[in-house]
């Protein structure tokens, strides 16, 4: 378990349920730096027939509710991001075929991103808000998709891109939360913060 050197909060400490290193700056942005990063490590594997918003609540409260068995009387961050086509979930890539794929997929196209948050406070009480954002690609050609997979930015991405990267300029339109593309609604986050009685300076 990662253990950050500072945080700027009162109250209980907040426990991050996550690796993702976006996650982290996306707190930092609001002044807020987790006393520990916990990682859920739960299969993720989506259900038969289940929804990307669906998949996206469900992922996240039962990554909140697997940290915080391991944290008594503390405040516990998760999240999920779902990147989808219709009622198709989009993988986080991990080969350069999934990847290509993905890009396929969405190039001229608009695709959904679904963001599952879930705070639960020391004295177990879940908030929960899921997030969603409109994202529209432009057509891709085969040079662009080609470079984008050679820069490497894809590795481990919902969907196969990030769009804080250089796949900022395939985005011709986008309607939601920014943050949630990135991976944290942080308005909505900081709500459920908030809620459960977590302050920062």
């Amino acid at each position: 378990m990662d253990q950050p050197s500072d945080r700027a909060a009162s109250g209980p400490p907040l426990i991050l349920a996550s690796a993702s290193p976006r996650r982290r700056d996306l707190l930092a942005q609001i002044g807020i730096t987790p006393a520990a990063i916990d990682p859920a490590d739960i299969d993720e594997t989506p259900l038969e027939a289940e929804l990307p918003r669906d998949h996206a609540a469900r992922v996240s409260l039962e990554k909140a509710r697997a940290v915080a068995g391991r944290h008594a009387a503390q405040t516990v961050l998760a999240a999920d991001t779902v990147v989808a086509c219709g009622r198709r979930i989009l993988p986080k890539a991990e080969t350069e075929t999934q990847a290509q794929a993905c890009l396929a997929l969405l190039s001229g196209r608009r695709h959904q991103v679904w963001g599952g948050v879930c705070v639960i406070d020391g004295a177990g009480q879940e908030r929960t808000r899921l997030v969603k954002t409109t994202v529209a690609f432009k057509v891709l050609t085969d040079d662009e998709v080609c470079r984008y997979l050679a820069s490497g930015e894809w590795q481990g991405k919902a969907g196969g891109y990030a769009v804080q990267g250089r796949a900022a300029r395939f985005v011709r339109f986008l309607q939601g939360s920014y943050s949630n593309v990135v991976g944290l609604p942080i308005y909505e986050t900081a709500g459920l913060l908030e809620a459960a009685g977590f302050h920062w300076r």
